[in-house]
C-alpha cells in the first residue's frame, strides 16, 4: 500500500515538472544558445534561484553539496562573460596582476636581469656619497641614486631590454621620448643607436681596460638621469696652482682632473698640496648632441659678431678637434673644449673610465707617478677594442648614440608660462640664452636643416665671480659655455658646481656678463618672477 502511494505521487511530481517545462517553453536539445552575449553558466555552476528560466534540457546539475547563490542574485548583464570554473573575478574594471607578480608602477621599466657587480678590484666608494679626496670640497649635501625607470648597465655589452628600444622602422614619427631616438631615424641608424646605447651602459672592468685611476665604471654611471644620457649630481675634481703668472694645471701631478677611483687602493690619486685653485664640475646631459654638432660654425660665429648689449658680447672657442686635426668652433663640455662628438667621447673614455683608444693612446698615471702605472697598468695600449660585429671601437659606438639621441621636448605653456617667456626676453636672458639656432646639411635627415630649441649661444661668457678658476682650452678661468636650457627641470643642481639647489639660486649668483639681466629679475615682482621660472621649468 505505502509503496503504491510513493509510486503515484512520484508520477504526479514528473507529470507536474513536465508540464511546466513544456509551459515555458524551454528550447530543445541542440537549439539556439541563449540570447546573444550571455553565455551559459559552466559546468559545476549552481542554477539560478527559483523564478530564473532553467539552463537547456541536459545541462549538468550542481556537484553535490555546493550552495545555490541567495535568492534575488541578478544574472551577469547582457554581453558580459562570466569568470571561469573556481576563479574569483576582480573588481569590476580592475586588472588582477598575474599570480605573484607585483608590476612596477606605470610607464616605469623593470631593470634587465643580471646587474653587474663592480669591477674585481675596483675600490667601491662607501654607501651612500661619494667621498672626495683630501682637500677636496665635497659635492653637495644628498647625492640623489638614479632616478627610477634608469636601466643599470646590462651583462655582456647586451643591448637594453625590449621596451627601451626605440621602435623598428618605418620612421618614428610621434615625438621620441626623453632618452629615446631622434624621430625619422632609419632601420640602420636605429640600429647604430641600440649597439651604442648598449655600449653606453656597459660596466668596464680592469680587464676591459678600466683605470687603473677613473672616475666611473660606465657612462651611464654619471649620465643617468632621467634617463641614459641625462645628468646627475656627481661632480669631478679640477686643480691647479694659481700664481700672479698665470694658472699652472700641475699635469707632472695628474692635473688638471683629479680621477678619484682606482682598481687599487695604492693608485688612487689625491689633490696635490701645491694645488690652490680647487674646483667641482657638475655631469652636464646629453639629450640632442647631435643637433648642437650639426650647427655650422659659422652661424656660432656670426653670435659673437653682435654689438654688445648690457656688457654681454661672448666668443666663440677655437679649438684644434682632436678627431680631424681642423680648427673648429668648440662647443661640448663647461669650457666648450671639444668641438665633435667623437673628440668628446675619446676624452671622456680616457679621463673619465681610464680606457686609452685611437685618439688618446696613453694612460694617466696616478699624479703622475709612472712607477705606480707600471705596476696596476696590465692591459695593453690602446684598449678601446674594434667590435667583431659592427667594425666599430668603442668611441665610434658611443659617438652614434650621442649623435641619434633626442633632445628634451619642452611642455605646453600655461598662461603664466607665457608670461614668463615674454620675461625670459625683456629681462635679457636671451641675449646669452638665444631660443632657436638652425643645423646645416647633414647626411642623417633627422640632423638636417633641422630648428635646435637648445636656449644658447653656444659662446664663452666671462662670468666673473661665478668663474670657477680653470682655464682650459681656449676658455679663459672665468669663462663658461653659455649651457643649453632645454630639458632644465630635469638637471638640478644648478650651475657648474651644483651651488644652486633651484633655478631662482641660479640666476640670483649670475656675474659677470650677466650682471644686468640678474639685476632685473631681482626688480621683478614676485609673481613675475615666478612666472618667468615657471616658463623655464617648461623647458
Amino acid at each position: 500500500m505505502n509503496t503504491k502511494l510513493t509510486r503515484s505521487i512520484t508520477t504526479l511530481t514528473a507529470v507536474l515538472i513536465l508540464t511546466s517545462a513544456f509551459a515555458q517553453q524551454p528550447p530543445p536539445p541542440g537549439s539556439q544558445p541563449p540570447p546573444t552575449g550571455v553565455q551559459p553558466p559552466p559546468t559545476g555552476v549552481q542554477p539560478p534561484p527559483t523564478g530564473v528560466q532553467p539552463p537547456p534540457t541536459g545541462a549538468q546539475p550542481p556537484p553535490t553539496g555546493v550552495q545555490p547563490p541567495p535568492t534575488g542574485v541578478q544574472p551577469p548583464p547582457t554581453g558580459v562573460q562570466p569568470p571561469p570554473t573556481g576563479v574569483q573575478p576582480p573588481p569590476t574594471g580592475v586588472q588582477p596582476p598575474p599570480t605573484g607578480v607585483q608590476p612596477p608602477p606605470t610607464g616605469v621599466q623593470p631593470p634587465p636581469t643580471g646587474v653587474q657587480p663592480p669591477p674585481t678590484g675596483v675600490q667601491p666608494p662607501p654607501t651612500g656619497v661619494q667621498p672626495p679626496p683630501t682637500g677636496v670640497q665635497p659635492p653637495p649635501t644628498g647625492v640623489q641614486p638614479p632616478p627610477t625607470g634608469v636601466q643599470p648597465p646590462p651583462p655582456g655589452n647586451q643591448p637594453p631590454p625590449n621596451g627601451n628600444q626605440p621602435p623598428p622602422p618605418p620612421a618614428q614619427t610621434a615625438a621620441p621620448r626623453i632618452g629615446g631616438a631622434l624621430s625619422g631615424l632609419t632601420a640602420e641608424q636605429l640600429a647604430s643607436f641600440n649597439d651604442g646605447r648598449a655600449d653606453f651602459v656597459m660596466a668596464e672592468r680592469p680587464n676591459t681596460g678600466l683605470g687603473p685611476i677613473f672616475n666611473n665604471v660606465s657612462c651611464v654611471s654619471c649620465h643617468r638621469g632621467p634617463a641614459p644620457g641625462g645628468a646627475s649630481r656627481i661632480n669631478v675634481t679640477r686643480f691647479g696652482l694659481t700664481t700672479a703668472d698665470g694658472f699652472d694645471p700641475l699635469a707632472d701631478l695628474g692635473g688638471s682632473l683629479l680621477q678619484f677611483r682606482a682598481i687599487a687602493p695604492a693608485a688612487r690619486e689625491h689633490v696635490p698640496a701645491e694645488a690652490n685653485t680647487v674646483a667641482l664640475r657638475q655631469t652636464t646631459p646629453l639629450f640632442g648632441l647631435g643637433l648642437i654638432e650639426a650647427i655650422p660654425d659659422d652661424t656660432i660665429r656670426a653670435l659673437a659678431d653682435r654689438p654688445e648689449v648690457d656688457g654681454v658680447k661672448g666668443r666663440t672657442a677655437e679649438v684644434v678637434d682632436i678627431a680631424t686635426g681642423e680648427t673648429r668652433v668648440g662647443r661640448f663640455g663647461w669650457k666648450n673644449q671639444h668641438a665633435t662628438l667623437l673628440s668628446f667621447s675619446a676624452d671622456a673614455y680616457l679621463n673619465e673610465m681610464g680606457i686609452t683608444n685611437r685618439f688618446f693612446p696613453s694612460e694617466n698615471a696616478p699624479n703622475g707617478d709612472v712607477a705606480l702605472l707600471a705596476r696596476f697598468d696590465k692591459v695593453a695600449d690602446p684598449e678601446d677594442r674594434t667590435n667583431p660585429n659592427s667594425g666599430l671601437d668603442g668611441v665610434d659606438r658611443l659617438t652614434n648614440f650621442q649623435r641619434l639621441l633626442a633632445p628634451p621636448v619642452a611642455r605646453p605653456l600655461t598662461a603664466n608660462g607665457t608670461a614668463g617667456k615674454s620675461l625670459f626676453t625683456s629681462v635679457g636672458c636671451a641675449q646669452c640664452h638665444v631660443p632657436t639656432l638652425q643645423t646645416g646639411p647633414s647626411d642623417i635627415a633627422a640632423l638636417s636643416n633641422q630648428t635646435v630649441a637648445l636656449y644658447s649661444d653656444l659662446l664663452l661668457h666671462d662670468m666673473g665671480t661665478l668663474g670657477d678658476g680653470i682655464p682650459q682650452a681656449d676658455a679663459g678661468p672665468n669663462e663658461f659655455r653659455t649651457p643649453p636650457l632645454w630639458g632644465l627641470s630635469g638637471t638640478a643642481p644648478y650651475l657648474h658646481d651644483g651651488r644652486a639647489g633651484n633655478l631662482d639660486r641660479a640666476i640670483r649668483a649670475h656675474a659677470g656678463e650677466g650682471t644686468v639681466a640678474r639685476q632685473r629679475y631681482e626688480a621683478l615682482t614676485n609673481a613675475q618672477r615666478a612666472q618667468l621660472l615657471e616658463f623655464l621649468r617648461s623647458l
